[in-house]
């Protein structure tokens, strides 16, 4: 069982790029929001990859024993949002990571440096 956030985060990290993510962006959103420390954003370039990304987050931290707290929009796969409480994880295909623009409304948040992990 995983009892640090960043470990979690480390975890989606490894799993989103097993997949072949696209452009992994990590948002600390404590200082701007109340709903969860991280904010995760990944693209792939179709749903059919979005949905393999997804998979493989959830299996990873499975193994860990930390638990999803919600998920929305597998069944379509063009935005797919994990909610592990502290950390919410945000996959999309490319035209709908453009089209909603998660990065420009969470301007305020800091941007991680993906080195860190």
């Amino acid at each position: 069982m995983i009892n640090n956030t960043m470990e979690t985060v480390k975890i989606i990290i490894k799993a989103i790029d097993e997949k072949k993510g696209l452009d992994i962006r990590i948002l600390d959103i404590n200082n701007v929001s109340n709903i969860a420390d991280f904010f995760i954003i990944a693209h792939g370039k179709s749903t059919r990859q979005v949905k393999a990304i997804a998979d493989e987050i959830e299996k990873s931290l499975k193994e860990k024993a930390v638990l999803l707290g919600h998920k929305e929009g597998y069944r379509d796969g063009k935005w797919i949002l994990l909610d592990y409480i502290d950390v919410v994880v945000h996959v999309f295909t490319e035209d709908e990571r453009a089209f909603y623009g998660v990065e420009r409304v969470w301007k305020d948040a800091k941007d991680i440096c993906l080195d860190n992990f």
